[in-house]
């Protein structure tokens, strides 16, 4: 059978907003900027730097050598370059929880979704009381999050069905700047609030008192989960890469590119929550219930701007859920048109139909499916806690040891000094890093997921 005519990315500029957009996600705008004020503010985020360093980058680049080297979908490059050995369970690995995260993380993004509509027809202009209850009933519902979940996979369809350069890369160009640009407008109407200073000095003034060994592994897990290790879809860009694509520099840039938008989501939130003396809450409450409330009060004295200012926050957490769904699309879609041999359609119309049905259960897990229970938790954390606290760890480690001790080192040596017309002084760091520090790190997260350190 004729081997399938891959299309990469156009552009220097596709590559980061794409490979960056993966990154940044619902998690910059609200656990970053939690994170951060809750554990020491600029010390937090000091350490969190020195982690992205330590771990982001290189296990970053892990993926991007394997994508590259092997020009095909994450399944395809374990199995090209492991061959028959117990390694090449990696890219499969990788597709299978990209799959199970777009499930569960649609329905999060149908949340945003409804709450922009919301915004838009002011039902959420009210006190906590008022939008706790609409939150509580909202996600109770029998059907309504099931059928925004499935929309919002639906218009990931949309983007990834187009291939990568009309899809994948056009898309990024447009969602990333125009999130950034929703970002600095949002930030300038929260710092000209009233006592707004509080709240930066709250995410800034750093605190070392608070940095305790719990702490820094939380920034450490913080940096692991931000930049999408373990989800494959860094395996997958990567294969779209060009020869000339310089993988440290790309790397380096991502990272920056996510942190920079995730302190930016800091000064956003604590200026305007320390207007009206909030104290900011952590997950799904800060996002969907604390805010809706803070942008009622901070701006009651203009109700038009609060209303507009609600508007504009839904839909920057849509934006920053959908560039992060487009590449957990793409592993499974490129899956499945590779190693199937069918059209890319076909392709993402299987991942659209796999990752709908979990998304419907797992919406459901909060109204008709309240009772039904794994392992304690309901269908929605369940999936949460298998891939954080397991899947994503267990991949991204199984790379690290793949790259630094299984493939050889003239593979790695060609794709970090592309061919040798880059200089390569600090490949022997890189794979002291891939095979000693990242995986100790990846370590020490998974057993303080557990609550075992």
């Amino acid at each position: 059978m004729s081997e399938i005519k891959r299309i990469g990315f156009g552009s220097k500029l596709g590559i980061i907003l794409a490979t960056a957009g993966s990154a940044v996600g619902l998690g910059n705008i609200w656990r970053f900027p939690y994170m951060a004020g809750m554990n020491g503010g600029a010390a937090f985020i000091l350490f969190y730097l020195v982690f992205v360093l330590m771990l982001g980058v290189p296990g970053m680049m892990a993926e991007f050598v394997v994508g590259r080297s092997a020009e095909s979908n994450a399944a395809g490059a374990y199995n090209k370059l492991a061959g028959k050995t117990p390694w090449r369970v990696i890219g499969y690995l990788g597709v299978i929880t990209s799959m199970i995260i777009l499930g569960f993380y649609a329905v999060v993004a149908g949340w945003c979704l409804q709450y922009l509509l919301a915004s838009v027809i002011g039902h959420v202009n009210g006190d906590v009381s008022y939008v706790t209850h609409y939150f509580q009933e909202f996600s109770s519902n029998p059907w309504k999050p099931a059928l925004w979940a499935v929309s919002f996979i639906g218009l990931t369809h949309l983007v990834v069905a187009r291939g990568v350069q009309n899809g994948i890369e056009k898309a990024s160009k447009l969602l990333m700047p125009t999130l950034m640009i929703l970002l600095v407008v949002l930030i300038v109407a929260s710092c000209m609030l009233p006592n707004a200073w509080k709240g930066v000095v709250f995410l800034f003034k750093p605190d070392f008192s608070k940095m305790t060994h719990s702490v820094l592994l939380e920034a450490l897990g913080q940096a692991f989960f931000s930049l999408s290790l373990g989800t494959a879809c860094l395996c997958t860009y990567a294969s779209y890469f060009t020869r000339q694509t310089n993988l440290m520099k790309s790397a380096v840039q991502i990272a920056l590119l996510d942190t920079v938008v995730a302190v930016l989501a800091g000064l956003l939130i604590f200026p305007a929550a320390f207007s009206v003396g909030v104290n900011p809450d952590s997950g799904s409450s800060l996002i969907f219930i604390t805010l809706p409330n803070v942008f009622h009060e901070a701006f009651a004295a203009v109700p038009v701007v609060g209303y507009v200012i609600a508007i504009l926050f839904y839909a920057l957490l849509a934006l920053a859920a959908l560039t992060s769904t487009i590449s957990m699309h793409e592993i499974g879609t490129a899956f499945f048109h590779e190693e199937f041999h069918v059209s890319r359609g076909r392709g993402a119309w299987v991942v659209t139909a796999i990752c709908s049905v979990i998304a419907v259960l797992c919406s459901l897990s909060n109204g008709v499916l309240a009772d039904f229970k794994l392992l304690g938790m309901g269908l929605l954390d369940f999936c949460d806690s298998l891939t954080a606290q397991v899947l994503l760890p267990l991949g991204s480690l199984l790379t690290c040891l793949f790259v630094g001790w299984y493939i050889p080192r003239k593979v790695v040596h060609d794709q970090i000094t592309n061919w040798g017309t880059l200089r390569g002084g600090l490949l022997d760091l890189f794979l002291f890093f891939v095979r000693f520090v990242c995986p100790i790190c990846i370590i020490a997260i998974f057993l303080h997921q557990l609550k075992l350190i």
